[in-house]
């Protein structure tokens, strides 16, 4: 296991513990993310896929993979910060948060723009003018979802909680204290309210209410997963609604039902 290192929030100054991250090669060898200690974290205000994610090669093997960049809540004034990690060797750049290479990986702005030169006849050089900008950089892929089986309760509520991380929300998990006993399991994100619902019965009306007022409460974005799916009424509320409707298999692969689903996983998925 990594060790703790400390990591100062740029909005409040106190230093935070944090451990990196470890996660499973291909290979069955364990990989984490090379943490940059000597730049700073970035807060983050406003989730990106290409923030989300981050290029990690294995030390056993070679593969290059992709992994959830690291992030630290801040304990004393809650602020969310990206820590930056050094790339896989031979790539030249730091896998910066912002999403920009290095001050030392940038082209020299004296220079040619792009490596469009003039010839050695004295023609007119290929830069590009100051008022153009640049082409924007291709979008990174989303890697796809692991689907994990399901045999019981426990394992639907893993499997929505894998599926969120997968969407881009992250430190899912339930809530703190005593569970109220119920049939269905409340998890908790920055800016997420969701709830599963293992049973073998559909999700009714009241479900999908209730799961929206809790939304509306916590300013959150509010989300459901069914094992058994939804009755009509609850599928033309949830729709009224915008609250995204899943549904999942045994085999662990949740499914969007309704078009603000569609809108939350995007076109990418």
């Amino acid at each position: 296991m990594a060790e703790a290192v400390p990591v100062r929030c740029p909005a409040c100054l106190r230093e935070n513990g944090y451990t990196a991250p470890v996660f499973p090669c291909a290979c069955g060898s364990p990989v984490h993310p090379p943490l940059d200690l000597a730049a700073p974290p970035v807060p983050l205000t406003h989730r990106t896929w290409s923030d989300t994610w981050v290029t990690v090669r294995c030390t056993t093997c070679g593969r290059e993979s992709e992994w959830p960049h690291p992030e630290l809540g801040c304990g004393s004034c809650g602020t969310v910060v990206l820590i930056p990690v050094h790339p896989p060797e031979g790539t030249g750049t730091r896998a910066d948060p912002a999403g920009a290479p290095t001050a030392a990986a940038r082209p020299d702005p004296g220079g040619p723009a792009d490596g469009v030169t003039g010839g050695a006849t004295g023609g007119v050089t290929g830069r590009r003018p100051a008022h153009i900008p640049p082409p924007p950089a291709a979008p990174v892929p989303r890697p796809a979802f692991r689907p994990v089986t399901i045999r019981t309760a426990r394992d639907a509520v893993a499997t929505a909680a894998l599926y969120l991380r997968w969407l881009g929300f992250r430190d899912v998990r339930q809530p703190d204290g005593r569970p109220i006993p119920a049939a269905t399991v409340d998890l908790r994100a920055p800016g997420l309210v969701a709830q599963v619902d293992p049973t073998t019965a559909p999700a009714g009306l009241r479900a999908v209410e209730c799961i929206w007022l809790n939304g509306l409460t916590a300013s959150a974005t509010s989300v459901y997963f069914a094992l058994a799916g939804y009755t009509e009424e609850a599928r033309a509320r949830a729709d009224d609604l915008g609250i995204p409707l899943f549904v999942m298999d045994l085999t662990g692969m949740p499914q969007p039902v309704n078009d603000p689903a569609d809108a939350l996983v995007g076109p990418d998925a």
